[in-house]
Order: C-alpha cells, then structure tokens, then sequence
C-alpha cells in the first residue's frame, strides 16, 4: 500500500529541529504539544527512523533527523510554491457569488456585504447572480459552479451541511409582505397571533428556497398558524406585485427589502422573528473574493451589531447555535 506524507507531519518536524524544544515548536505552530508529539510519532513510523533523541532536559536530532531536515525544507518550500500559484489563479478568476435573491435592495445583507467588499478589493471581480434560494446554491457549490452565496445555513440538509462551511453575517427581522388592500395592509407592525385566520405564504412551492420554507413552518407552528397554498412562486418586482394582488396571502419575508409595487412590509413584533443569514461556501476555498466578502461581512456586523439578539426574539435552536459558536470562536479583542 502507498504511504501518503501530509505536509502537516513535515513542518512539526522542522519546528521541532528548528527550536530543538517540543513546547516551543508547538506554541509557534498554534498547536498543543500532545499534538505535536502524536505527529514527530507518526512521521517517524512512516520514516521507519527515529528522527530525535528526547530526554528529560533536551531534543536533539538523531542522524537520520539531520539528513531529513534539509529535505523537508525543500519539500515544504515547493508545498508553499504551489499553493501560492493556486492562489495566484484563484485571483485571477472572478469569485462567483449567488445572492440569494432575484431582487435588489438598500438594505438587503448580501448586496450591502457586495458593494463594500467591491470596494476593498477593486483589483479582483466579484461577479454576482441573482437565482435566488440556498437551497439551489447549496447544489451548484457542491457541483464548482458557483463559489458562494448567502442564506439560512441550518435548513439545509443535514448531509448537504456536513459538505459546506459557513459564516454567521446577520440576524434579520421577518415581516409580512402584502398587498396594500389587504386588511392588515394598515397595520403598522403586526403580532403573529393577528395572523389567524390569514394563511400566510411561505414559498413552498420554491424548490430554490426549501430552507426558507422551513424556517416558515417552524414559525408558523409554534404560533398556531397556517400556511398558504404552495403556489408557482414569481420573479421580479412586477411578478411580485401581480402574484400577491392575485393570491392575497400575506408572504413572510424580512425588513428592508425592495419596495413592491402596490404592497406593504409589515414588521411582526412579539416576538420578533429572525432570521439568520450566513455566508455559505466549500470547506477550504482560498479565493481573495472570499476574504473580502467575510471582511466585509464582519465589519458590517461589528458596526451596525448584526449579530446582536434583541430581547424577547424568536429563532430556531439550530440557528441560535451557529450563532453562539460563532461567538464562541471569534478572537479577543485587545486591550
């Protein structure tokens, strides 16, 4: 059987070397010196050498240790080489971002986070669409046709999230769309109990927008309500306006979006619903285009506080959960 050397093992070993003290290499590596340890183990056995002489007071390298340290150099310098080429090309090419919407709006999370990581890395293209729905995204990521998008990570499948990686950008509010002769059109803000007896469209007959429909039900559900027919969901201002004067349901979306014509946003309130939208893309992706989106992202929520619950709100557990691991991994701030 073919042994595979993971670079990771090599540049233990030439910490190690390097410092001649397991502590130390481990702290320059971030890792913790179990770790380190396991992995001078492990290349030792695949080497079939034993590359350091430890004692109670020192590390020093054993023959074999010295003749493998300039090669490992070597080898690693050629890793770094053809990673930063990679990366080279990763600029060239323009990152492919699905914004999650078939509209555009002054306050909606994915165009905001766009134009501000436009203007932070004008040397690169960020080439935005506009199908609309994670769901679908999540599909084309998986196929290399698309590089990133924005929605509600947790309901996707479970199987399709274990394929995906994400960034928690921004609590969103959830309000009611309508026509503005419905009879609720005048309210100023809504409760979810006002509702009853108004099934309420939460686009289950999008198969683009599946976890959206989800995060629908669940709100609905837990407040005794109903959900409306799944009709052919519309694309665009206009097919907006036309399919809710003609169906009349009241269509959960969220606050600030684009004005449709002859329709209302009504924001629901006690609770207030939210929403949590990620930036979604593959495990790994080394694309400039998406350093800059996650920059943007996290600047925006530091200044307009994104992530911030208000009190008495309402979110799914598994949503809540992204957003405290979120925080929990996030670094210190200084000072």
């Amino acid at each position: 059987m073919p042994r595979d050397l993971h670079p990771r093992l090599l540049r233990g070993f030439v910490a190690t070397a390097e410092t001649l003290h397991f502590g130390r290499a481990a702290e320059r590596l971030y890792v913790a010196q179990q770790a380190l340890s396991r992995d001078v183990r492990t290349l030792e056995g695949l080497l079939g050498d034993t590359l350091f002489v430890r004692t109670t007071r020192s590390v020093e390298l054993t023959p074999a240790g010295q003749r493998l340290l300039p090669r490992a150099r070597r080898l690693l310098a050629l890793h770094d080489e053809i990673l930063a080429e990679a990366g080279a090309g990763a600029a060239a090419r323009p990152l492919l971002l699905d914004l999650n919407s078939d509209v555009t709006g002054p306050d909606l999370t994915a165009d905001r986070v766009l134009q501000r990581a436009r203007a932070a890395w004008p040397e690169g293209e960020l080439l935005a669409r506009f199908h609309g729905g994670l769901a679908a995204a999540a599909a084309e990521l998986l196929a290399h046709r698309l590089d990133a998008s924005f929605g509600r990570f947790a309901g996707l499948p479970a199987p399709v999230r274990g394929q995906l990686a994400q960034l928690p950008v921004r609590l969103e509010r959830i309000s009611v769309m309508m026509a503005d002769t419905h009879p609720l059109a005048r309210r100023p803000v809504l409760r979810p109990a006002e509702l009853a007896g108004h099934p309420v469209d939460i686009c289950a007959g999008n198969p683009a927008t599946t976890e959206w429909a989800d995060l629908g039900a669940r709100l609905l559900r837990e407040h005794g309500l109903a959900a409306a027919e799944p009709y052919v969901p519309p694309v665009g201002l206009d097919e907006t306006a036309r399919y809710l004067a003609r169906h009349g349901d009241p269509m959960l979306t969220t606050v600030g979006g684009p004005k449709i014509p002859g329709s209302v946003n009504v924001p629901l309130v006690e609770p207030v619903p939210l929403c949590l939208v990620s930036l979604v893309h593959r495990p790994g992706e080394r694309h400039p285009g998406l350093r800059a989106l996650a920059a943007a992202a996290g600047e925006l929520g530091t200044a307009e506080s994104w992530l911030s619950r208000p009190a008495g709100s309402w979110l799914p557990a598994a949503d809540a959960e992204l957003v405290a691991a979120a925080r929990n991994t996030a670094p210190a701030s200084g000072g």
